[in-house]
């Protein structure tokens, strides 16, 4: 149909993806999504890819999402807007024409400026910074026939949390599968604030550092990074000996929008009206957006319904429904069978947190595809990737 509205929209993740689907089987839009990845990162999981996970559970390609739907999708990367022509042009010189652009391109990693995290911190995020981490972690015990004085995370958020409950373990697998005598490990979590998860109630914050203790992790609470080198990280006016420093406390908004002047709220993100809308034409979402319990892949995908049901109603001249910000469940695991949860008023804390996080992700896993595909992909986040990185190369 010559007169179909083009419909383009900007990221990969679970809000730009979850869009894309709800649209595609509307004959009035021609769907197109622009990713600089070729695969979707299954974010609630990237913490399993670094400690010996199947890559398949945090790493889904995109060709496969779509196939079958009528969505045409753009590898690229988002570089500039024209607001008059309705076009946005990639880092590639490529050019693309919108009558409705949705905006969902996440965050990305913010170091603060703080002197060399940049150049020798690791992260989990995106997939291939997981496993560079995963490789390191083998390297280093290979190579000296030991552990490393002290593995340091840097962010007690729920990724920062996840990751320190889950190196404990991994580090005895690794030297258990190498014939290395097992010895102490000293896991250290970092965080700025005096507790824990600080935007979570009290109760929460104290039921994670608990757990994470009885891990053998020990805390840094209310301790700041001042600076790292190749041998130590700096923190509180001393310091760390380490050669393995991740760092999970910080993002910020992606360059996008600032490099097209956009205007932002004192958080670093786009103000919306009561329609996700930014702008004429553009609506931005998840993580981009300053909304309430944004930075969740929960919002991310909720936004992608509200979202996509207006452009529905809309290409058939309904009225659209005014967004109402919908709080999360909040599910964080620690270590092996634990994890914490909060919904609404109710905690819970252990085994059956774990099973409500397994649930959880089986769920959103078929947010993206049919169960039967969802279900491959939930059952390899159980899974353990039985080759060693160093060994196999």
């Amino acid at each position: 149909m010559a007169d179909r509205k083009k419909v383009l929209i900007l990221g990969g993740g679970f809000g730009g993806v979850k869009t894309a689907l709800l649209l595609s089987n509307n004959p009035n839009f021609e769907v197109s999504l622009l990713s600089d990845a070729t695969d979707f990162s299954f974010h609630p999981v990237l913490y399993k890819a670094a400690t010996g996970g199947r890559e398949d559970a945090s790493s889904i390609p995109l060709n496969e999402i779509f196939a079958g739907k009528n969505i045409v999708l753009i590898h690229g990367s988002a570089k500039t807007l024209d607001r008059n022509k309705k076009t946005v042009t990639t880092s590639s010189g490529k050019t693309y024409h919108y009558d409705d652009l949705v905006i969902a391109l996440g965050a990305i990693t913010n170091f603060f400026g703080i002197k060399g995290l940049d150049q020798y911190a690791y992260g989990i995020k995106p997939l291939n910074e997981a496993k560079k981490l995963r490789q390191h972690l083998h390297k280093l015990i290979l190579d000296e026939q030991k552990p490393d004085l002290n593995y340091v995370v840097i962010g007690g958020g729920p990724t920062g949390v996840e990751l320190a409950g889950a190196l404990p373990g991994y580090l005895r697998h690794i030297m258990q599968s190498h014939g290395i005598k097992s010895k102490a490990l000293q896991i250290d979590l970092v965080e700025a604030e005096s507790r824990l998860m600080p935007r979570m109630p009290r109760p929460y914050s104290a039921a994670v550092a608990r757990r994470l203790r009885r891990l053998g992790v020990r805390l840094y609470l209310g301790q700041k990074v001042e600076a790292e080198t190749a041998q130590e990280l700096m923190i509180g006016g001393h310091d760390i000996k380490s050669h393995t420093v991740v760092w999970t406390a910080g993002v910020t908004n992606h360059p996008f929008f600032k490099t097209n002047n956009f205007k932002l709220t004192d958080h670093g993100k786009a103000p919306t009206d009561e329609y996700l809308i930014a702008e004429d034409n553009i609506y931005v979402i998840g993580d981009n957006a300053d909304t309430p319990y944004s930075g969740m892949a929960q919002t991310a995908l909720y936004d992608a319904v509200f979202v996509a049901d207006n452009l529905n109603r809309l290409s058939i001249d309904r009225l659209p429904k005014i967004y109402r910000p919908k709080r999360p469940i909040y599910i964080t695991p620690v270590g092996p069978h634990w994890a914490a949860v909060s919904w609404g008023g109710i905690h819970i804390y252990g085994w059956l947190g774990w099973v409500l996080r397994a649930a959880a992700n089986l769920i959103a896993y078929h947010d993206l595809e049919p169960w039967w595909k969802a279900s491959k992909h939930w059952q390899a986040s159980f899974q353990s990737e039985n080759n060693c990185p160093i060994c196999k190369q």
